[in-house]
């Protein structure tokens, strides 16, 4: 639907839509599972006459799981969406700018100084992951704003590149030196995996990524304006370097949060964008909250694929996106450099 037509009535109305489906996708998803579980027994709690099995699985353990999946895939999502408006490039992703090695090496570092960290050494791999991947966007946008004097799409890329390849190098350095139990971690923390955490660590990354995604949703109608190329932008009045540094440091809090919580997931923050803005439009008005949604539901389907599809042992949720995402990209890839050719 083109923006000029779209009424905020429209965007609630296919935002309920999406919300409602995502409440059922969590529903089914949580009563999915290796072992079948009652909900009824589940809903009774602990009576005092041992272990409610159905209600530890279900409240301890999958439900957490589905909701943690839900938030990452919201955040990777709404951040894919941003950085194709601000680089006006549709094929970038929240790990095009090296997001994705400062997390990984500072997962690593983690697991590699666990046995210095002691009993940190269990909420350090977050932290460090955390630090490493807002550090990374804040490194490349120094490069690619202060070395270059401008922050154009063309040198933020380029400054990613070159950042994305020394992280990378640095943590096939780690895996190198790395003992045999650190370096099975290591592969499962950059593959990217799904973990139960406590409702404590899911409230404070919840209303974390959830300020961030208003924070965007804020911005939307000026994403709009800003596809349209910086010297259209200006001339309608947004301030385009503000605007892309404002949208830059929202889509890198939330990609930070994400893949401290999850490792490195790819392909989400790439295919839900495209597949909202395949059936709904481009308007980032509606855009930003439906990706978000569809985000959030679409990891949490892969994640109950990933724990169930060879169970009781599972798979990195991350082989799953990347299954999915791999076939998806290289589509976007050749109708990408089809148009391009075309415009020549």
């Amino acid at each position: 639907m083109k923006a000029k037509t779209l009424t905020a009535r429209n965007v609630a109305a296919k935002t309920a839509a999406a919300l409602l489906l995502l409440i059922v996708i969590l529903f089914f998803c949580t009563l999915t599972g290796s072992h079948p579980v009652s909900l009824k027994n589940a809903l009774s709690g602990d009576e005092g006459q041992g272990h409610n099995i159905d209600y530890e699985i279900i409240f301890g353990s999958r439900l957490p799981r589905v909701l943690l999946a839900a938030i990452v895939g919201a955040a990777l999502a709404c951040a894919g969406v941003t950085l194709q408006a601000i680089l006006r490039n549709p094929l970038a992703d929240p790990y095009i700018l090296g997001i994705s090695s400062g997390a990984g090496l500072g997962g690593a570092l983690a697991i590699m100084l666990a046995s210095v960290l002691g009993s940190w050494a269990g909420v350090s791999v977050g932290i460090f992951a955390f630090a490493g991947a807002l550090g990374t966007v804040w490194l490349v946008w120094f490069i690619g704003h202060f070395a270059t004097g401008r922050s154009s799409a063309t040198s933020l890329l380029l400054a990613g590149v070159v950042v994305n390849a020394f992280f990378s190098a640095l943590i096939m350095f780690l895996t190198q030196i790395a003992k045999s139990y650190q370096l099975r971690e290591i592969w499962l923390w950059l593959m990217g995996s799904i973990t139960e955490k406590n409702l404590a660590v899911i409230g404070a990354s919840a209303i974390a990524v959830l300020l961030g995604l208003v924070g965007l949703f804020s911005i939307a109608q000026r994403l709009n304006v800003l596809t349209l190329g910086r010297a259209e932008a200006q001339g309608l009045g947004v301030a385009t370097a503000r605007t892309n540094l404002i949208a830059f440091a929202l889509a890198a809090f939330v990609t930070s949060v994400a893949v401290s919580l999850s490792g490195l997931i790819g392909f989400v923050g790439l295919i839900v964008p495209h597949g909202v803005r395949l059936i709904f439009g481009p308007d980032h008005r509606q855009l930003l909250p439906l990706s978000a949604l569809c985000g959030a539901a679409l990891l949490v389907i892969a994640d109950t694929l990933a724990r169930t599809v060879i169970a009781p042992a599972q798979l990195p949720v991350g082989i799953i996106t990347a299954i999915a995402g791999g076939p998806f990209f290289l589509i976007l890839l050749a109708r990408y450099n089809r148009k391009v050719s075309w415009t020549k």
